[in-house]
């Protein structure tokens, strides 16, 4: 699973003009599940997230996690983070997963990581969604799952 994780103030995915998530201080994070992804990367994400030391302390550090701050989680679900634009000029989506697959994924994280006791708010599955966020930092952060192993992403650069 692949993420994109920005440190906000504020945070809000609007569908058809209506909002369907929203939070104030925390964590955005924009997911997405590639062909081979499980039970192993939702669980290795959903615990590596929350616990990032990305929100800064008194002394202007960054040594603060979510739980720290009390801060919430807005999740949502993009394919689009397993476009390969390496040849030609439109993105291929062959390492996405299968979207019933995925969306169970996304779930399962938005799950998981709501037993820890955050509070999480998400986006609406396959809709085209507008996302509003306040970047503090700016803080933004990719990871990828595979186990915490990580791999070479599509783009070529190197995994987090």
């Amino acid at each position: 699973m692949r993420a994109v994780v920005q440190r906000v103030g504020e945070a809000r995915v609007r569908v058809d003009g209506e909002v369907v998530g929203e939070i104030g201080r925390g964590l955005l994070v924009l997911l997405g599940a590639g062909e081979g992804d499980g039970a192993a990367d939702v669980k290795y994400l959903s615990r590596k997230i929350p616990s990032l030391r990305i929100f800064e302390d008194g002394e202007g550090k960054m040594n603060l996690g979510l739980e720290d701050i009390g801060g919430a989680m807005l999740v949502v679900s993009q394919f689009t983070l397993y476009g390969d634009t390496r040849k030609g000029r439109r993105p291929s989506f062959v390492d996405a997963l299968e979207p019933t697959r995925a969306e169970q994924l996304v779930e399962a994280f938005v799950t998981e990581v709501r037993a820890q006791g955050f509070v999480v708010e998400t986006g609406r599955f396959g809709a085209t969604m507008k996302v509003e966020l306040v970047n503090e930092g700016p803080v933004t952060l990719i990871l990828e799952s595979r186990g915490g192993q990580g791999r070479r992403l599509a783009g070529g650069g190197d995994s987090c």
